[in-house]
């Protein structure tokens, strides 16, 4: 931070001229690519995060500065991605919520046995695992907001992407509560971790409530309304951190509650208008540079492996309980090829729990940066193809 102020002119990322022509050249990229082959724009954000990686330029995720809008934007977009999940329509279609714990389970042991099997440390193997269950809840959402994607694969896309996150925060959660109360001096551990999950569920809970009662009297399509939403999710932001809660968890329930305890359909801007796309842009271009090319040969074997079976866990699961859930086996394909993203919420879960158990660290952020650094690129592409394929987006015309 000190040299975006003191060297605004210096060529880096950190620098407000490096940084500037990062944003400038992921814009241009993404609109062409858009343009041009109608892919995500998110390929041309990903792009320019692994060339920033490729040139030894790439996040490492402890920059104050960026860091904090990682987490602006993630809590954004993690609302808007609670605030889509019915859980009523769960209730009505059991089946969908035995789909999402079923895959959920079934990618969190393919991925551990995975890991054991290539002699991956035991520790290492189940924080793994457990970032393995979510899927991005911010690429599925902007992916589909490109292509105006609709229907029941998009529906149930959505549902999985904000279950698996919400499964993943609260059993990392709990895995380092366990390590942490597993510890001789176990007490000194235990307020914070009752803290940190109790604060963590009353700070959505208010959140999604405040929110509710502001939607009920402003039209949320207003650009005063989208800024007062804007604002409110930062301040809880804000007194997460300051109270040392997740700052994933808290805008995931706060849409939540927001969506479930109030009946009536919310409309709004995606992702907050303009300022939400532009922390979105931020955010993927840093989680796609955070891989180092250093490590990336000598993990790229395991790194495969682990999201081969994740895939494979993620596809069986959903094959398996698609007749009961009313889908054709072709839509069941189309969404298990979809539960593909890992992005930037795997890489906080992997940075926050690192920050936690140093120890874990040099082995952990390898492994997991260079599954992110595999599933960068590809990972929109086909979900982009599965929508397409599910036929619930139209391919528009290419523009002159």
């Amino acid at each position: 931070m000190e040299s975006f102020v003191t060297a605004p002119w210096a060529l880096r990322p950190d620098t407000l001229l490096g940084a500037t022509l990062a944003l400038i050249l992921a814009a241009l990229l993404g609109e062409g690519v858009w343009r041009l082959l109608h892919w995500p724009r998110l390929m041309g954000y990903g792009a320019v995060g692994c060339l920033l990686a490729i040139a030894g330029l790439g996040a490492s995720g402890g920059e104050t500065a960026l860091r904090l809008v990682v987490d602006m934007a993630l809590a954004l977009l993690l609302f808007e991605a609670g605030a889509r999940l019915n859980l009523h329509w769960l209730l009505r279609n059991p089946a969908l919520l035995a789909t999402s714990v079923m895959e959920s389970l079934l990618s969190a042991l393919a991925v551990y046995l995975a890991a054991l099997w290539l002699q991956v440390p035991q520790s290492v193997a189940g924080v793994l695992a457990l970032i393995a269950v979510s899927v991005s809840p911010a690429v599925v959402q902007r992916v589909i907001a490109e292509c105006d994607a609709a229907g029941q694969v998009t529906e149930r896309l959505s549902t999985l992407s904000a279950l698996n996150t919400l499964y993943a925060v609260l059993l990392l959660q709990a895995w380092s509560a366990g390590l942490r109360l597993s510890d001789p001096a176990w007490q000194q551990a235990l307020l914070p971790v009752l803290l940190n999950f109790g604060g963590s569920i009353v700070l959505g809970a208010l959140l999604g409530s405040a929110l509710g009662l502001i939607a009920q009297r402003l039209d949320l399509r207003q650009d005063n309304a989208v800024a007062l939403l804007l604002g409110c999710v930062l301040l809880a932001l804000a007194l997460a951190k300051t109270l040392q809660l997740s700052t994933l968890l808290v805008p995931l329930l706060a849409g939540i509650w927001l969506r479930n305890r109030h009946p009536r359909p919310w409309v709004w801007r995606r992702q907050f208008g303009s300022a939400g796309g532009v922390l979105a842009l931020v955010l993927f271009v840093a989680a796609a540079s955070a891989w180092s090319p250093s490590a990336l040969p000598e993990a790229i074997g395991i790194a495969a492996a682990l999201l081969l079976a994740r895939a494979l866990a993620k596809l069986g699961a959903v094959a398996m309980l698609a007749p009961a859930s009313g889908l054709s086996w072709r839509q069941a394909g189309c969404l298990g090829a979809a539960l593909l993203p890992m992005s930037g919420t795997a890489w906080l879960l992997a940075l926050d729990f690192a920050a936690l158990h140093p120890g874990s660290a040099p082995q952990l952020m390898p492994l997991l940066l260079s599954m992110l650094a595999l599933l960068e690129l590809p990972a929109p592409l086909v979900l982009l193809y599965g929508l397409r394929f599910a036929r619930e987006t139209e391919v528009h015309e290419l523009p002159r």
